[in-house]
């Protein structure tokens, strides 16, 4: 193909590596790009990692494990100019990229497009770990997806905050609450610290219960929204959690929300699948899309030390970053992705993630592709997980304001009550966006609700 000399006693191999130096022209145009990182099995030398390189290219491309007719109407000669190749070897990380001819795959079809480059490959026996860091897509594939409807900017623009990060809570217990206490709820965090507070959201795990029915949480939370909202002015959501197994189900929990005037519906993006995301965003009735990932962890965890590029990894992942870009590319408003110091903070991955969901063109980077985004809305990043009000000033530091900061605990535990928990946290996100230094202020203030949560947890994040 590129007129060098491949190892032909493996069909696996033959075709499949690009010659050294070599790169994609074009990529932006014509090309779809993946990031691998691999451990070979047990008893299989590095003098192999060519060709598991290409195994891996040819398995998710055009290839098959031994050579087969390649007559007349076999296809073969169409599988040779489609096929994929590995390029930019690295044997010291163990890391390569692949390259394919954005024709391999139907465009907007995000599902046909995963079930090929990342689709087989990481069941190969020659592996014993993997995890795709990235994937770069080209023009034609980002212009067909249907992207956010509303994104950073829309948003703000309805709930009228031009600047700042917004602030939100899920209820502790995760459930418990009937669909009146967890109005009850609402009230009280939509009224506390001056009405500076703007959200409340269903737990992961409270659909509809028999305690706390969905349409009863919808009437009722949003009662309560709508008539805050006109006595005080302010504007405020309720991210109520539409996810179920049929989408029948999930589009009527969506027009529920929209005829009780509501503007964000909360969907759990893995567990209903690619799929599913996608119709919603194509079908929703103008509802903005809360994306939380339960389960995302089975995807993306990695327990080894070599997650991008720092030693051996150990299991089969895929990078949250790459889940952060496909969500862009299916159109949710508003992703989890994880805050400083908590889980992948190690590795930088709050910050990647947040850059892959809102820059107009993502840097590449040593563990990233980069991605030109070529005009498509970006996404609130939603920093959660184990957040506090002391925690806050490291996470607008890293994360700017763009982002929907969701503290459940960090305001339901302040020892001295929610209210006080809701002040806190509204104290600590100004402090940060004023650049004030948040402990000289609180030895200076010793009895502000701030001062009793720094007290009582501490300025990191509690990890579970």
């Amino acid at each position: 193909m590129f007129g060098k000399k491949q190892d032909t006693s493996n069909p696996y191999h033959s075709g499949y590596i690009a010659p050294k130096g070599w790169k994609p022209k074009n990529p932006d145009e014509d090309y779809v790009i993946s990031l691998l990182d691999i451990e070979l099995s047990d008893g299989i030398g590095m003098d192999k990692f060519e060709t598991a390189a290409a195994a891996c290219a040819a398995e998710s491309s055009t290839g098959t494990w031994t050579k087969v007719y390649d007559g007349k109407g076999s296809g073969v000669k169409m599988a040779e100019k489609m096929r994929a190749v590995a390029f930019d070897l690295d044997p010291q990380t163990k890391t390569f990229k692949i390259a394919y001819k954005k024709e391999l795959f139907e465009t907007g079809n995000l599902s046909g497009l995963l079930a090929g480059v990342v689709g087989n490959i990481d069941g190969m026996k020659m592996l014993k770990a993997f995890r795709c860091l990235d994937v770069r897509f080209p023009r034609e594939w980002v212009e067909s997806m249907p992207g956010p409807a509303f994104g950073i900017d829309d948003m703000r623009d309805m709930l009228e905050i031009p600047t700042g990060p917004i602030l939100c809570t899920v209820p502790k217990p995760k459930v418990g609450r009937t669909a009146k206490e967890q109005a009850n709820l609402a009230e009280i965090l939509f009224t506390a610290a001056d009405g500076e507070y703007q959200g409340i959201k269903d737990d992961e795990n409270l659909t509809s219960l028999h305690f706390s029915k969905f349409e009863d949480r919808v009437e009722l939370i949003h009662k309560v929204r709508r008539d805050i909202e006109e006595k005080s002015g302010k504007k405020k959501f309720y991210l109520c959690n539409i996810t179920h197994s049929n989408m029948d189900v999930m589009l009527e929990r969506a027009n529920m929300i929209k005829s009780a005037s509501g503007r964000w519906m909360m969907m759990d993006v893995v567990v209903t699948g690619f799929s599913a995301v996608h119709t919603m965003r194509l079908k929703n009735p103008g509802l903005a899309i809360h994306a939380h990932r339960a389960m995302h962890s089975l995807f993306d965890r990695e327990s080894g030390p070599g997650v991008y590029d720092m030693g051996e990894i150990k299991d089969f992942s895929m990078s949250m970053i790459v889940i952060a870009k496909l969500m862009r590319l299916l159109g949710v408003d508003a992703l989890h992705g994880g805050a400083p110091k908590t889980k992948m903070e190690n590795y930088g991955e709050p910050k990647f993630i947040k850059d892959a969901l809102q820059a107009d063109v993502t840097p590449a980077s040593s563990m990233t592709l980069g991605q030109n985004w070529f005009g498509m809305k970006p996404v609130w990043h939603v920093a959660s997980g184990g957040l506090h009000p002391g925690s806050l000033e490291e996470v607008i530091k890293q994360l700017g304001e763009d982002i929907m900061i969701q503290c459940g605990g960090g305001v339901l535990g302040h020892p001295w009550g929610v209210e006080a928990g809701v002040e806190a946290v509204v104290q600590a996100r100004d402090l940060s966006m004023d650049r004030v230094d948040m402990k000289g202020w609180i030895v200076q203030n010793p009895d502000s609700a701030l001062a009793k949560a720094a007290q009582h947890w501490g300025f990191d994040p509690r990890i579970v």
